[in-house]
Formats: C-alpha cells, structure tokens, sequence
C-alpha cells in the first residue's frame, strides 16, 4: 500500500461540534481511510447528523481540527443521500431532472452530463425511468434515485443520513448491498469508494460494516467510541441499542 492510500481521507482530532450554543459531541477521534465502510449508530439525538454536517464542512468545529482529502474538502467529489426528499412535490420533476441537481457546480459538457446521468441511473437498475415522473415512484425507488444523483458526481466519498429509515427492512437490504457492491469499485474506475452512513439498520452494520463510530450521551453532549473491523463492529452496534 502507497502513502497516498494509508492517507486518511477525513480524519477528526480532538473535535468538539455544537449547534448554536447547545453542545452535541465532545472530543471526536476519527480516521476515516479509502475503500472504508463506516456506520455511525446510537440513539435520536447523540449527535450523527452532526458528525455528518461537520464532516462536510457545513459545521465548523468549536475545538479542535478537522482533516478532509481534497476530494472531500471542495465536494466534487462528494455524494449525499438525505433521510428523504425536500423537494416540493408541487413542482413536475422528472427522474433525469431531478438526478442532474447532483451536477451542480460541476462544469461538464451537456454530453457529459447526460452520460453521468444515464450511468448512475444503470448502476441503481432504473436505466429506463429517466423521462417519468420522481413522484411516480415508491419510497424505495425514490432513496435509490437519491442514490444515483449522488453518483452522478463519480464521488470517491459517499455520505447518507438515514437513507433507509422509510423501507420495509427487504427494501433496505437491497439497498444497502447496492452501496457495498458500488464501495468495491465501478466500471471504468479503479478507485474505491468510502462511506460514511448514519443509521439505525443494525443488519446493514453486522453484514456490511468495516468500522462503527458509536455516539452516546454522556452529560450534556455526546463521545463517540470508534471500533474497527467487522466483528467489532457488529458487537458494538448491537451493545449501543441494549445499553
């Protein structure tokens, strides 16, 4: 392995995160390395989506410091998955207009555009649903049109927050087996995609999990406690939610 590979690509020393004065998470150590699969689990409130929001830059830490591969840093080579859509539903979308949003701040040729939104449409099996309608689609196939605007950017770092929480648990499976198969690498390019996942799914961590970050309440913010590899990672998950 290359030091360029042992590089961390998002790395947090010593952070401390809060939202307006209430603090949420205290002394964060994280290193978070290409090709990884991180879950980051505990109960409403401990502070995930925080860990999410800082991660991408759109919180900044009140101690400490925050390390993000450059890919990571400026967000081109970044995908998001949200919890679910805020689109308005009033407003006519079709699947290929709603995946191209994912391009923005990219500057690509209109060819190009295209090609990246029909590849992204293949990778999550909707291929031939770029003319209908978002809204015409189930809660499953709406998270993996989510999906495929957040590949369209090719991202090397692929962030999600929750994305399963509305599917039944067979639509979840299939879910995230696409994110695993995709982490391996893709058609045409040889890097390996990193995930970073907030989520309750304790299946998807016991089957998919290279590293867990747990976050636990402790006084008035939260510690997150990191465990590496995939025994570790299934144990600890299914100890945060006995706790």
């Amino acid at each position: 392995m290359t030091a360029i590979e042992q590089e961390a690509v998002l790395r947090f020393e010593g952070v401390d995160l809060a939202r307006g004065t209430r603090p949420v998470l205290a002394g964060v150590d994280l290193s978070v390395h290409a090709g990884e699969i991180w879950f980051l689990i505990g109960r409403n409130g401990t502070g995930k989506s925080t860990l999410l929001d800082a991660a991408l830059g759109r919180l900044a830490p009140q101690r400490g410091r925050i390390h993000r591969a450059a890919g990571l840093a400026s967000r081109r080579e970044v995908g998001y998955v949200p919890q679910r859509c805020t689109l308005d539903p009033t407003l006519p979308t079709t699947v290929e207009e709603f995946v191209q949003l994912g391009l923005v701040g990219l500057d690509l040729a209109p060819g190009e555009e295209r090609q990246r939104v029909a590849e992204a449409l293949a990778a999550v099996e909707l291929a031939d649903h770029a003319d209908r309608s978002f809204w015409a689609h189930s809660e499953g196939q709406r998270q993996r049109i989510h999906l495929a605007r957040a590949l369209a950017r090719r991202p090397s770092f692929l962030l999600m927050d929750e994305p399963t929480a509305a599917l039944d648990p067979a639509a979840a499976r299939r879910f995230f087996d696409r994110i695993a198969a995709l982490s391996s690498g893709r058609p045409g390019d040889a890097r390996r995609m990193t995930v970073l996942c907030a989520t309750h799914d304790l299946d998807a961590v016991e089957r998919l999990g290279t590293h867990v970050a747990v976050c636990r309440r402790q006084g008035e913010s939260s510690r997150v406690d990191v465990h590496a590899g995939a025994d570790n990672a299934a144990r600890s998950a299914r100890e945060a939610f006995e706790a």
